[in-house]
């Protein structure tokens, strides 16, 4: 079943033609992974789905509903969260208020969100009376990814997760990003380390300049000798 279908959107900064006509959906319970070069047009697309920017042409819609033009903040309720490329959470909050902000479309927070997430990342109910700003790159990634989960999305968008994180912690990540998929939550990864990315996901596309130019299972493209050649350097 589709979760998510995104159909010939066309998207500008100003006079900028950024997207070019994409096309490409996510099924539910699928990992579907969108790669490609610095300046692709991959962070666009998922602001543009996730209502921080609006198509002039063509549609999204999510579980059966078009949003193409629905603000941002009508989306988390819908079960749409996006984990922003650079993290974005509050530095001045501790761990704990952070995951509290993530679930502030409910009245209350509930111990058991708190505790679910905690299960994903010991190291953040270690730190849950910490300032965010004092956690490491690879400990924020975490908590951006944990108030995302505060919100028990249908669909979790991930902009590049590994920017900036050691190889260790990126397999970390790339771990807890199963595990995630395992426990039933669909996932569209938007990341450079297209090497990764193939790895775990179920079905994936190549962006170019604003450009769907390949699609297919993540094995088949990791196969490909154009993707080999153009992202893992072989």
């Amino acid at each position: 079943m589709s979760m998510l279908k995104i159909e010939d959107i066309h998207v500008y900064y100003g006079a900028i033609h950024a997207i070019k006509g994409v096309s490409f959906e996510v099924n539910e319970g699928e990992i579907v992974a969108l790669i490609g070069a610095n300046g692709a047009g991959k962070s666009t697309i998922l602001k543009t789905i996730s209502g921080l920017m609006h198509p002039r042409q063509g549609t999204i819609n999510f579980c059966g509903e078009n949003i193409t033009h629905t603000e941002a903040c009508k989306l988390l309720p819908k079960g749409l969260a996006q984990v922003p490329e650079g993290r974005r959470i509050f530095l001045q909050m501790t761990v704990q208020e952070n995951l509290e902000m993530g679930a502030f479309i409910k009245k209350t927070v509930n111990p058991d969100d708190l505790d679910m997430v905690f299960q994903y990342f010991p190291r953040l109910q270690e730190r849950r009376k910490q300032v965010a700003g004092t956690l490491s790159g690879g400990e924020q990634q975490m908590l951006a990814m944990s108030r995302a989960l505060m919100s028990h999305p249908k669909l979790m968008m991930l902009d590049e997760p590994s920017m900036g994180l050691a190889p260790i912690l990126v397999d970390q990540i790339f771990d807890i990003i199963k595990e995630l998929h395992k426990a039933g939550t669909t996932i569209l990864l938007v990341e450079q380390n297209a090497r990764k990315a193939l790895q775990i996901a179920d079905r994936a596309y190549v962006l170019e300049t604003g450009k769907i130019t390949l699609s297919g299972t993540g094995a088949e493209l990791a196969k490909s000798d154009e993707v080999r050649k153009a992202y893992l350097g072989g």
